[in-house]
């Protein structure tokens, strides 16, 4: 447990998250994600689809000063607190929070990026709360559901950025073949012996990529050792972390 966490706070630099009503609380994921998506100075409206806590969309609203930020998520609980949570912030009147299924989200504009920490694990094996069922199991959004809202939401030269587990990270972008095309591609290592534990992606229309070849993946090492973590992690998440 990271010593700015509690079972109901998480504390960051510049804004602190209360997640005692959600099942899935802050985690490396949704940090990684947040600090690492691409925002470029066009960008005006984003989309964290299931928000959560609203963590992700916090660290956007403090990385894009200029956009507007959408956060949406099927648990009502979990939406009440990521509201709270943008209230106490600093960028509160940036941050719009909804309770809906990105199935049946229709908004009055697309979107310049769409995030998400989507669930990845399979139908089988679910665990026992329906909380973190919902968060972390393909239950009620899959893949071809994210893609597809993605297609809907995001405006032409808009992109996508999701993090998965590697086997999952292959299936996605074989899905996503036709409609979105990989851009950028970074394996997450918790250590340099640990083997790919994550992979972060940021898709683009096929049609509005570059006529280039694929991108080869980069690496991301967290840890060197034991709460000894490297110079490279601390450069992508210090504006966040108290402990950097």
């Amino acid at each position: 447990m990271d010593i700015e966490e509690t079972k109901t706070m998480f504390r960051f630099k510049q804004f602190t998250i209360e997640q005692d009503r959600c099942a899935m609380k802050v985690g490396t994921d949704g940090v990684l994600l947040g600090a690492w998506v691409a925002l470029q100075t066009s960008d005006r409206r984003l989309l964290d689809v299931g928000t959560g806590t609203g963590v992700i969309a916090l660290m956007l609203a403090q990385r894009a000063p200029q956009a507007e930020v959408t956060a949406i998520d099927i648990d009502g609980e979990c939406t009440v607190q990521a509201r709270g949570n943008a209230d106490r912030s600093a960028w509160s009147d940036r941050i719009t929070v909804c309770c809906t299924p990105v199935q049946e989200y229709r908004p009055d504009r697309p979107f310049d990026l769409l995030v998400s920490n989507p669930p990845y694990y399979d139908r089988s094996l679910l665990p026992p709360d329906a909380g973190r069922t919902t968060a972390r199991h393909t239950v009620l959004l899959d893949s071809a559901e994210l893609l597809a809202a993605a297609d809907r939401l995001l405006t032409p030269e808009g992109r996508l950025a999701v993090i998965l587990p590697p086997p999952e990270a292959e299936r996605f972008r074989a899905q996503a073949a036709g409609r979105f095309v990989v851009q950028r591609w970074t394996e997450v290592w918790t250590t340099p012996r640990s083997g790919v534990r994550r992979c972060l992606l940021e898709l683009v229309r096929e049609r509005a990529a570059a006529m280039a070849a694929a991108p080869a993946a980069d690496r991301l090492i967290i840890e060197e050792a034991p709460n000894h973590f490297t110079e490279e992690y601390k450069r992508l998440t210090r504006d966040f972390y108290l402990k950097f």
